[in-house]
Formats: structure tokens, C-alpha cells, sequence
């Protein structure tokens, strides 16, 4: 893995995201895996969720000047390598982020196209689908849209079948980004969790096996939040899917020895720190 990390600069990484009351998913899963991964967080909130392990009850978009008044003030005094967007909530603040990241222009934009949380509530609104596509996925380095995600933003079916996730390539690619990693997590008839990275010449596919586990809470968070950080770090796109994908699948492994809420539980970021204190106590 080729790496360019000038270990003299902090690799900086913005999560824009909405909170999570649960501490699973949004911005407090992004905050953690980007710290995990050897990145500093910054954050600006678009939304309040009431949220747990079992649902979304509740959604709060965050006013705009707010937003605003964030977005400016850590992009004034931070030096933001990459930026992670996720929820959005509606078209003003969608179009809001986008025109901030094009003011301010940091090197990496990764964008989580969240749309439905694991429980199945929405958190964006339909008409806001299509100011997603033309305002803010043009400018990702990199989308990770999830089966159902990708099906709404092509209006293709959503794919049962890793040979249905290949037919999407080209409508994904029609999107703008410069790279999308179509996640495969929704197969579930499969052995294997396969990511498939979309670049403009080229696919690659990214294989790990299925782990059988009820606590997925944040996983879309969590793997996005860490490309970015490996990218602000200094990795290539590939190097940075490919470490993003097995922290994810670690965090995914080690999940079921939280016991975090009475639903889907959240995956374990820290699972390497766990490990570790848990095998010097055990020494």
C-alpha cells in the first residue's frame, strides 16, 4: 500500500452528518471511526435524530444559518484534508453543503448517500434525491451507496444477485463522482460481503467474508467515515477502500460482545483498543 502521510501534519478529517441520541450511526460512528483510524474529527451537525438501537423517532434539521456559521467556522481555522458527508436531510442543506465545498475546496470529499437508516425509517426526504445527484455527488472523490441507495439514485431494481450489483455500473458511473463503492452488504443468500469499487475504467472488487450479527448499526457511517480518513492520511483510493473495508468488517466481527440496546446493536470501532486491554490485563 503506497502511503505519502508527512507525519509532521495532523491528517484533519470533517464529518457533516446528523447526530445519532444513540451513539451508533451518524455523527458520533463517524467521530469514532475516523479517531480509530488515526484521524482527527471535526464535525458540523445538519439534523438532530431521536434515535436508539430500535428506530428513528424523531428528525430535527439543524437551521441553516447555524450550518453555515459551522461549515465557516471549522474550514476558517482547520486544515480539513477530507470531508465526510452523510445525512443531509433536505435539499437546503444539501445545497448549502455543496456550495461550501466548493467554496473551500478540500482535497477529498466522501460522501454517504444516507437515505434509510438500518431500522428502515428515512432520513432524507424524497424530493431531495434529485439535489443530491446534481448538487453534491459531481464533486465526490468517492459515494458508497448501499443496495437500496444505488436503486434509488439510478432508479434501477435493486439488485439480489452480485451479477445485478455489475448491471449498475454504468448508470453509477453517470452519477458524477469520480468513484462509486457499491456495497454489497444487502446480499445476504451470500457467504462473502463484496464492495464493488467503480472507478471511470475500471472496477475492483472488494471480498471479505459475511459475519452473521444483528448489530449493524453504523456500518455505512462507519466504512465511509474511514476512507476518508485514510485518504486525509495519505493512502491511495484503493489503499484506503481496502484498510476501510477489513476496520469495518473487524468492527462488524467484534460487534456482538457490546451489548448496546435492545435492536440493532452498534459495531465495535474500538475493537482494537478492547482487544488490547484486554489481552494486557490477561497477561
Amino acid at each position: 500500500m503506497s502511503v505519502t502521510f508527512n507525519k509532521a501534519t495532523t491528517p484533519i478529517v470533517l464529518t457533516i452528518a446528523g447526530s445519532d441520541s444513540g451513539g451508533g450511526a451518524g455523527i458520533q460512528a463517524d467521530i469514532k471511526a475516523i479517531s480509530a483510524t488515526g484521524g482527527y474529527a471535526c464535525s458540523v451537525i445538519t439534523a438532530i435524530t431521536a434515535q436508539n438501537t430500535l428506530g428513528v423517532s424523531a428528525v430535527h434539521p439543524i437551521p441553516l444559518p447555524i450550518i453555515e456559521k459551522q461549515l465557516d467556522a471549522v474550514f476558517s481555522d482547520l486544515n480539513i484534508v477530507a470531508v465526510k458527508v452523510g445525512m443531509l436531510a433536505d435539499s437546503d442543506i444539501i445545497e448549502l453543503v455543496a456550495a461550501k465545498i466548493r467554496q473551500y475546496k478540500p482535497r477529498f470529499l466522501v460522501v454517504d448517500p444516507v437515505m434509510i437508516a438500518t431500522s428502515g425509517d428515512p432520513l432524507l426526504k424524497q424530493t431531495a434525491i434529485k439535489t443530491l445527484k446534481t448538487a453534491l455527488l459531481p464533486l465526490a472523490d468517492n459515494i458508497t451507496p448501499n443496495l437500496p441507495e444505488a436503486a434509488a439514485l439510478t432508479q434501477l431494481a435493486m439488485p439480489n444477485t452480485q451479477d445485478g450489483m455489475l448491471a449498475m455500473i454504468d448508470e453509477l458511473r453517470l452519477l458524477g463522482a469520480k468513484s462509486v463503492l457499491l456495497k454489497g452488504g444487502h446480499l445476504e443468500c451470500t457467504n462473502e460481503s463484496n464492495d464493488v469499487l467503480i472507478l471511470p475504467q475500471e472496477i475492483e472488487i472488494f471480498s471479505a467474508p459475511r459475519i452473521q450479527s444483528r448489530n449493524t448499526h453504523g456500518t455505512g457511517c462507519t466504512l465511509s467515515s474511514a476512507i476518508a480518513s485514510y485518504l486525509a492520511q495519505g493512502y491511495t483510493l484503493m489503499s484506503a477502500v481496502q484498510l476501510a473495508k477489513h476496520y469495518i468488517t473487524s468492527a462488524i466481527e467484534y460487534a456482538d460482545q457490546l451489548d448496546i440496546g435492545h435492536g440493532h446493536g452498534p459495531v465495535d470501532h474500538f475493537f482494537a483498543l478492547r482487544s488490547k486491554t484486554t489481552n494486557n490485563h490477561g497477561s
